[in-house]
């Protein structure tokens, strides 16, 4: 999905500002690092996570032994805990980034979960961030 895309789904989930931040490659995306996702991650706690249990598919990810609440089909998967690495959900959260909008963690998190994730697409994904800090955006 591209960035409209994902901006369109994430904003007719409407979680609570302040309990919620997009994760995974979504931080990339809106930045124009990366041009498009297969899904979107979202950390959530409280009144976001309580909304999200409610209105989404929820789905126990045995791999990571938690359960995430889906939407539109799995395009968004709304979770309570970062799946891979060790992370202050409430810091994630707390010292997010607006972008257009919706609240982003830190691209230093980012790098830390890609890295220790090492799949072939977050390989390629740390690569073009390199080369974009490189470019001197930010």
């Amino acid at each position: 999905m591209n960035l409209d895309e994902a901006l369109e789904m994430l904003q007719a989930i409407d979680l609570p500002i302040g309990d919620y931040a997009v994760f995974g490659s979504g931080p990339l995306l809106v930045r124009g690092i990366i041009s498009d996702v297969s899904d979107v991650d979202v950390i959530s706690r409280g009144r976001a996570w309580e909304r999200a249990q409610a209105e989404g598919d929820l789905v126990h990810l045995e791999e990571h032994d938690i359960t995430v609440a889906g939407f539109f089909g799995g395009r968004v998967t709304v979770g309570p805990a970062w799946a891979i690495g060790n992370v202050d959900i409430d810091d994630a959260i707390d010292t997010a980034e607006s972008i257009a909008g919706i609240p982003y963690v830190r691209l230093e998190l980012v790098v830390a979960y890609k890295q220790i994730a090492g799949r072939p697409k977050d390989l390629e994904h740390l690569r073009l961030l390199q080369t974009w800090l490189d470019s001197g955006r930010r």
